[in-house]
């Protein structure tokens, strides 16, 4: 399939760059051609391993239309399933649950351990039989998704193709090495969703920028100015801002909740926020942690999760909330943004916009990688015509 998009104005100096062409926010056909080069072909986030925290947990998820089952098995392993029987292609998980045993197909009572095999085959060979010749079970179990946790984050690559995670990552991984250390989800209180009319690359596009803090967050930008960020660009991997200032939240009685261990200096008031492409929002402080994962849901919704983590798991549960609430009121902020903005991409005389190239680099990053994913894509596939 060809496409009318063309990046000759994107990849280049920001100084004369382009941002990408409208047809990549609104166009069913382009946001396809995305789903593979940019979630699939990735390492893209899912969901958070705190959702499953015991063995037998297991929520099933639709990502990008594909039906995908998170649990952790019997052994303590996350792992990541694609929710559908291997006979008939029946749905097998509904709903969140706890599985004491096997996971059953509620069609012809197939199942299947938590760690994907098929153990059983009621009748398969006729009544009374439960084997046949044909029915090779070590063959049919479930199709696992390959994944990996990190922050918590559990990051699948639906295709199968991308690099290690460890390599994939690298970058990232060595920035924020100081924060190897356990992370501990808040509880239900730590996490909340919102739900955006916008192309999921905006909301990538509008966090790893710092521009717009004097205008949209004006609370934020009354103690860690715009003056006080810095653009972080990583070309080809993450873009993002970080903060000189950094306010630690207090509570009624000055509590504050406990640091990261071993921290260096530099992290007494900085803090830094990056966008991990293709879909996953980081940010770390030294006292508490986040991650937001875009569920991308078709060209013009998006569906953001939102979870908060900390360095012990007994913290504050008022100041916890306290905290959660002052995000999600920042968070709001920017919904209005970056749904004007996907409104905007309907002008059919926008071409892509002009970046500043003092403040918009981490935009121009994410672009740049965008369009060069794509690039790769569209050449595997006319390669294979």
């Amino acid at each position: 399939m060809s496409y009318t998009t063309d990046f000759d104005a994107i990849r280049i100096s920001i100084s004369q760059a382009k941002g990408l062409p409208n047809a990549h926010y609104i166009d069913p056909a382009v946001y396809d051609e995305e789903r593979h080069a940019l979630l699939f072909n990735q390492w893209a986030g899912l969901a958070v391993a705190s959702e499953v925290p015991e063995p037998g947990d297991a929520i099933p998820s639709t990502f990008l239309g594909v039906p995908l089952l998170l649990l952790r098995d019997k052994y303590d392993q996350v792992r990541v399933f694609q929710n559908t029987c291997r006979h008939r292609g029946m749905i097998l998980v509904e709903y969140a649950c706890k599985i004491a045993g096997a996971i059953r197909c509620p069609y012809h009572s197939w199942c299947y351990r938590t760690d994907g095999r098929l153990v059983s085959t009621p009748h398969v060979g006729g009544p009374g039989q439960s084997t046949h010749k044909d029915i090779n079970r070590s063959e049919l179990g479930l199709i696992e998704i390959r994944s990996h946790i990190w922050r918590d984050v559990v990051w699948i690559n639906m295709n199968g193709n991308a690099p290690t995670f460890e390599d994939a990552m690298q970058d990232a991984i060595t920035r924020w090495s100081e924060f190897e250390q356990p992370l501990y989800h808040g509880g239900a209180d730590s996490t909340f969703k919102l739900d955006v009319n916008c192309n999921w690359k905006l909301a990538v596009e509008n966090y790893c920028e710092s521009y717009h803090l004097p205008w949209i967050h004006p609370g934020l930008n009354s103690y860690s100015r715009l003056e006080d960020h810095y653009n972080i660009e990583n070309y080809g991997s993450y873009s993002g801002q970080g903060t000189l200032v950094y306010r630690q939240l207090s509570g009624e009685s000055n509590e504050k909740f406990p640091d990261f261990e071993n921290l260096s200096e530099k992290w007494n008031e900085s803090a830094e926020y990056l966008s991990i492409y293709p879909n996953v929002l980081l940010g770390t402080h030294r006292d508490h942690a986040f991650a937001i994962i875009l569920i991308p849901d078709g060209p013009e919704k998006t569906v953001e999760n939102i979870h908060f983590f900390y360095p012990s798991e007994d913290t504050n549960e008022a100041l916890r909330k306290k905290n959660t609430d002052q995000w999600k009121e920042i968070f709001k902020e920017d919904i209005f943004v970056v749904e004007g903005m996907q409104r905007g991409r309907h002008g059919i005389a926008f071409d892509g916009g002009k970046f500043s190239p003092a403040m918009d680099g981490p935009t121009h990053c994410f672009h740049d990688w965008a369009a060069s994913q794509i690039e790769t894509h569209r050449g595997l596939e006319h390669a294979a015509e």
